[in-house]
């Protein structure tokens, strides 16, 4: 079998409907061929096939180098010479001149014996070529999301199955199969899976061994030798572990322990002894181990929290990316020489700088002395300030867009978004948008507003992009009538008023709502809108421009959203209630600055005793959890 990874395939693909390879080489005609027609990994097994008989596998094993996948088990029927002149047997395997004779084939006769020695090994020898182990490779796979490539996996593969140790290897996409039924369905399903750029996904299938996080732990007393090799290797003075090409330790081979660092289950036990003996260690030696990933080090940065200095030289690491499974580690010193990634970069200066991205305090890399780090004098860590409230410019547009707000969304929430028209100019737009564009629309959580989305960054049809931009007031307020049924939390809004004149206000509003009905009821969702206005009236405005963004509310706001109810705009409470509670509302309405509708909430809510009322209100207002609305009048 060809060693993987190296050659075994031709890492290209097709497009469909193709003819032809995407260079610009002359096609050659053959006998039988089409022209420039690309050899088919189907076509290599058909051949093999053919060739092993009629309709007899070839062989119970992968061929060699093709990576085709054995479609029955290894101990096939032995071949029988064709009789041109012998009896024929029909389908059923009956003699066709015995049949209606009163031939043993007229009788059926189900017979149950046990099996013999022999016979329940064949039959265990079958079992375990089919439990054996693949390897599925996808060329240039790396331009696939996981998630993405194996749902659609799934959908086109007749047997379920679960990937095991998906990962990169360079351009390519690799994982694990235990099974030759699930290896035979993925591996006739190569081809068959299209990508959005028109491109047939190949998939290649070879035996290979269990991946390493399914192989057996080791022994307790591999790991007590293991443990006694370290030991030996360890350097209390300097507090270093000298681990250099570990699996030649004579000890090791004498005792006929296998310690490939490669392996997961070695280098956990590995991990492990360090933490449970030598927590305190500085320096670790890995160099000469034929690392070439460092998956199993990720966990290094835990159990060796005081680590400054490490050697990785003269192993097998492509990658610079490797690094990025250790860079928790506050290294001072780092050895890479000896590893392919060394021959990545153009000069010193941008090897120095990727490794520095990664370890900020490194002070020598390969031995030589590094410049200074460029560090901040602050050794505690510091946090972003919080966010700023609303920005409006001055308190006459600050009334003027709450009070715009607080009408548009009592109408938006009413149910009934038809009385919008008055709030559009003729001639508006409106476009919706979210933030990304979704694998599987229909199970994307938002996939209410994913037919309407207008995302100009994932949507590159223009015809596309004209046809989701929605214009004339009429087609607006349609649209919006469209999208689900909601309530806004006024009290969230944060508006920045972004530019103002006597003819033009442009202004963003962020904020969070629910959804009332459908099956994302009451998911709270959180949504940025850009209002372009003009002034329409005295006091009033129209809308020329409505860019909507919605997207999943994060932990924050959903945590915030809806804890203080606004009153109903439409209710009036001052009939309702007595004269003395209508004097002690006026009274608290003109002492707090808050208007009619908040006022009254709070004395309601305080059973209507004054005091404690306007202690609640001093404590809320002091820390900041009065909305902005409650203050207009």
């Amino acid at each position: 079998m060809a060693e993987e990874g190296k050659g075994g395939y031709s890492e290209h693909d097709d497009r469909v409907g193709g003819a032809g390879g995407s260079g610009g080489f002359p096609a050659r005609r053959r006998k039988g061929r089409v022209p420039f027609r690309g050899k088919m990994y189907s076509d290599v097994s058909h051949r093999a096939w053919s060739r092993s008989g009629a309709g007899h596998s070839p062989s119970g094993q992968l061929e060699e180098g093709d990576g085709d996948v054995p479609m029955s088990d290894a101990h096939d029927s032995p071949r029988t010479r064709y009789s041109p002149y012998g009896s024929r047997l029909n389908r059923r395997g009956d003699d066709w001149h015995s049949r209606g004779r009163g031939g043993a084939t007229n009788i059926q006769v189900t017979v149950k014996r046990e099996l013999n020695l022999q016979e329940r090994e064949e039959s265990t020898a079958r079992e375990n070529v089919r439990r054996r182990w693949y390897k599925v490779t996808i060329p240039y796979g790396k331009k696939y999301d996981k998630s993405w490539l194996v749902s659609s996996l799934q959908e086109v593969c007749r047997v379920p199955f679960t990937p095991v140790e998906f990962h990169y290897d360079q351009s390519r996409a690799c994982f694990y199969v235990e099974d030759m039924m699930i290896a035979n369905a993925l591996k006739q399903v190569s081809r068959k899976l299209v990508d959005r750029d028109n491109y047939k996904v190949v998939l290649i299938v070879h035996h290979s061994s269990p991946p390493l996080s399914v192989r057996k732990e080791l022994k307790p007393e591999e790991i007590e030798q293991l443990k006694l090799t370290m030991s030996k290797r360890y350097d209390g003075s300097q507090q270093a572990l000298d681990l250099k090409n570990l699996r030649t330790d004579p000890d090791l081979v004498a005792q006929n322990v296998d310690m490939v660092l490669n392996r997961r289950n070695c280098m956990t036990a590995v991990l492990q002894i360090i933490k449970d003996n030598i927590p305190e260690l500085l320096s670790l030696n890995l160099s000469g181990n034929k690392l070439y990933q460092l998956d199993d080090l990720a966990e290094l940065p835990h159990k060796a929290t005081n680590l400054k200095i490490l050697n990785l030289s003269r192993n097998e690491l492509k990658s610079e990316r490797e690094l990025d499974k250790v860079k928790g580690l506050k290294l001072e010193e780092l050895w890479l020489d000896g590893n392919y990634l060394c021959n990545n970069f153009r000069d010193q200066s941008s090897y120095v700088s990727a490794v520095r991205q990664r370890f900020p305090k490194l002070l020598r890399l390969d031995g030589h002395e590094l410049p200074p780090p460029i560090v901040f004098d602050v050794e505690a860590p510091t946090t972003l300030p919080p966010c700023k409230g609303s920005y409006y410019g001055s308190d006459d547009l600050k009334a003027l867009v709450m009070r715009f707000l607080q009408q548009y969304y009592s109408v938006y929430d009413s149910g009934d978004r038809q009385g919008l028209l008055d709030a559009y100019h003729d001639g508006a737009c409106c476009s919706l948008s979210i933030p990304f564009l979704p694998q599987n629309p229909a199970r994307s959580i938002l996939s209410e507003y994913f037919k309407g989305s207008r995302n100009v960054k994932k949507l590159k049809d223009p015809t596309l992009r004209f046809k989701l931009l929605k214009h004339t007031r009429l087609n607006v307020v349609a649209f919006l009538n469209e999208l689900p049924k909601t309530q806004h939390d006024i009290n969230s809004f944060v508006v920045d008023v972004c530019a103002h004149t006597n003819t033009l206000l442009c202004f963003a509003v962020h904020g969070v709502f629910k959804e009332v009905e459908g099956k994302s009821r009451d998911l709270v969702r959180a949504f940025t809108r850009m209002f372009i206005a003009v002034p329409a009236g005295i006091t009033g405005l129209c809308i020329v421009n409505d860019q909507l963004f919605v997207r999943k509310a994060n932990t924050e706001e959903i945590r915030k959203a809806f804890v203080m109810p606004a009153p109903t705009p439409s209710s009036s409470p001052v009939p309702t209630l007595s004269a003395e509670q209508q004097e002690m509302l006026h009274a608290f309405a003109m002492q707090s600055g808050m208007n009619i509708e908040w006022s009254q909430k709070c004395l309601q809510d305080n059973d209507w005793d004054y005091s404690q009322a306007a202690q609640v209100f001093t404590q809320l207002k002091t820390e900041g959890k009065i909305p902005e609305v409650a203050f207009l009048k």
